[in-house]
């Protein structure tokens, strides 16, 4: 399971023309899977994610968490996260997960996130044609691979 988290001051999620989802100061996740992750990736990401201290302290540290300054959460599928690029100028998603096994595990990690924080957290749609927009905050993205637990 791969993730990029983006620290945020604001984004939001459109399908069709629509907006779908909207947050204010928190984090940003795009989320991919492969067919080997399982609730264990899913276990250690959350909590992974819920005490990254990346957000700054009244000193200007980034010394608090999503928790600390009780931000939201929005977690967008992202399948091209594992996408390979070895040959050719075409990218193989060989792999990413087939749905039948990344729709439970995404909508798994939706629901694990959101019981480390107080606002609901917001998503975009499995396997939709997504237009995500983002305010990245400092800017801070960070990427973590459960494979590699770095």
């Amino acid at each position: 399971m791969r993730a990029v988290i983006q620290r945020v001051s604001g984004a939001s999620v459109s399908i069709d023309g629509r907006e779908k989802a909207k947050i204010k100061q928190g984090l940003l996740i795009l989320l991919g899977i492969e067919e080997q992750d399982n609730q264990e990736d899913i276990s250690w990401l959350c909590r992974k994610i819920s005490l990254l201290r990346i957000f700054d302290d009244p000193e200007g540290v980034m010394n608090l968490s999503i928790q600390d300054v009780k931000g939201e959460i929005m977690v967008i599928s992202q399948f091209t996260l594992h996408a390979k690029v070895k040959k050719g100028n075409r990218p193989s998603y060989i792999k990413a997960a087939r749905p039948e096994t990344a729709i439970p595990l995404y909508e798994n990690f939706i629901r694990e996130i959101g019981t480390f924080i107080e606002p609901p957290v917001q998503s975009g749609e499995f396997g939709a044609l997504m237009q995500v927009s983002l305010v990245n905050d400092g800017p801070v993205t960070i990427i973590i691979d459960t494979k590699n637990k770095e």
